[in-house]
């Protein structure tokens, strides 16, 4: 047996070493990318919901929602595409972002990505929280874009990196733990903002906050030892093996690293290589996983969760904190799967999470056709709406411990070096165009689908969870350089990855 390292029974290498305090510290300063993320998940519906902001930029909105339009109908009262673009201009420009932050996370590594994206943030949440006119407000969304885009591409991959295989799920979770909690912190100050009149102003402004933790902790984390050896920085790449590891035995790790970053070199256009046959799995899957992930309908929830209480008839302050009680749920629901991950493998969080997620959406989709029927008139009694507020936390736990983080795990972990930034590219392009349009036509789908949206985004998780059941194998515990022992093991995937899955030029 070759020093460091071991074969397991089920053909994929395992290396020694421990969990160390400064591989935890890493991931938790790298995580903080997630932060900004789910922040602005959080807060954007909720300032869209106050009075005084839409008075300000959105007046046509405000007199919608007051009834002045001669539009009674309760599905159509933030029916306007200029709302939705102040909520969806954001992803459209982490779309552009991703592609530029692939190439800056190659070639000169993943910390530089994640500065830059803490600095967009930094830089975008000030120009909100001053903001005097729409103009203002969209540019600032836009660099907001920006650095969701760098940090959606750099952290997962970081955090699978520096991560031990064993647990390599359970850290890399971390980036959507720290989702949970931007968009439970976003929903918690939306509601003390609220009270105030100008109070909109601090609810974006104080985005700026983790983008100033994220600048500071990036310029002192390290990079991972694959981005090192991926700039020929050898030495430095086994130093920094041999304290994440916490043991000098990384010799045999080290070689494997060296040995993918080789034949990575070999591979001069990774964006036209990962088109070929033997990554067909890894383009599949870097395409299919985000597009359902939106597909669930989950962020018509994060999005717009207090529009959509106040929608179906919950008071402002009620809907901010409905709003506030799905959030703190999908931030508890994240940590089953940081904790069972790594125990129970992928696939199992996400069947039991797909199954859950039907039986609670089609519920829903029941609950307001009987109470508002076609033409989008009645109420709520104070027990249906309990009743309403119970099923939606129930499908938010369920996204929160398979698709939410699960989405972000799976892409990140299965794609060799030579390919990895341009399928890490794609897996948040594909998220951030179809987060994109869902935020840009929801509330237009929800005016005219109705109690039927629910129907219909029941009908995706359904599709996805078969999709996963058929074609996905497990990868818990197997060492992210090792990953083409699972596809040659599968029904499917073994047509296209060969034995020998080296990148030629």
């Amino acid at each position: 047996m070759a020093a460091g390292g071991f074969v397991d029974q089920g053909g994929s290498r395992q290396y020694e070493g421990k969990v160390t305090v400064y591989v935890l510290i890493t991931c938790f300063v790298a995580a903080m990318g997630g932060l900004l993320f789910g922040y602005d998940l959080g807060i954007t519906g909720g300032v869209t919901s106050m009075e005084p902001f839409l008075i300000k930029f959105f007046p046509s909105v405000y007199k919608q929602m007051k009834g002045e339009t001669g539009n009674d109908s309760t599905y159509c009262k933030f029916d306007n595409e200029l709302l939705t673009l102040f909520t969806s201009s954001l992803y459209l420009a982490a779309l552009v972002a991703s592609f530029f932050a692939s190439t800056t996370t190659r070639a000169l590594g993943r910390k530089p990505s994640m500065f830059l994206g803490g600095l967009f943030f930094l830089v975008g949440a000030l120009l909100n929280g001053f903001a005097v006119n729409i103009a203002m407000l969209i540019i600032g969304r836009l660099l907001l874009g920006f650095g969701v885009g760098y940090c959606n591409q750099s952290v997962p991959v970081y955090l699978s990196e520096m991560a031990p295989a064993s647990l390599r799920g359970a850290l890399n979770m971390g980036f959507q733990m720290a989702i949970t909690i931007g968009i439970f912190a976003a929903n918690l100050i939306n509601l003390q903002t609220a009270k105030h009149e100008n109070g909109w102003r601090i609810s974006l402004g104080v985005g700026a906050v983790p983008a100033v933790c994220m600048c500071f902790g990036a310029l002192f984390l390290g990079d991972t030892p694959n981005s090192l050896i991926e700039r020929g920085q050898n030495e430095g790449a086994k130093a920094m093996l041999i304290k994440i590891r916490g043991t000098d035995k990384v010799d045999e790790e080290l070689r494997d690293l060296i040995d993918a970053s080789e034949a990575a070199k070999m591979v001069k256009h990774p964006w036209k290589n990962i088109r070929e046959p033997k990554y067909r799995p890894h383009l599949v899957f870097c395409t299919m996983i985000p597009l359902f992930q939106q597909f669930t309908g989950i962020n018509v929830i994060m999005f717009y969760a207090p529009v959509l209480f106040q929608t179906l008839g919950f008071g402002n302050n009620a809907a901010l904190v409905s709003a506030l009680i799905s959030g703190g749920v999908n931030m508890v629901a994240t940590l089953v799967s940081i904790f069972t991950v790594d125990k129970f493998g992928r696939k199992i969080l996400f069947l039991e999470g797909g199954c859950q997620m039907f039986i609670s959406q089609v519920a829903v989709g029941i609950m307001i056709a009987t109470a508002f029927g076609v033409k989008g008139q009645g109420s709520f009694s104070k027990g249906e709406a309990d009743a309403l507020l119970s099923l939606i936390c129930i499908y938010v736990a369920a996204f929160a411990w398979s698709w939410g983080p699960l989405g972000w795990l799976v892409p990140s972990e299965i794609c060799p070096l030579e390919v990895r930034s341009a399928g890490q590219a794609i897996n948040v392009a594909v998220n951030m165009l179809f987060t994109f349009l869902i935020a840009q036509v929801f509330l237009s789908m929800l005016c005219y689908m109705k109690f039927g949206l629910f129907f219909f985004f029941a009908g995706f998780v359904v599709i996805m969870t078969i999709f996963i059941f058929a074609l996905l194998p497990e990868t818990k515990g197997v060492p992210i350089e090792e990953m083409n022992v699972v596809w040659r093991s599968h029904w499917l995937w073994s047509k296209f990855v060969p034995e020998d899955n080296k990148a030629n030029a």
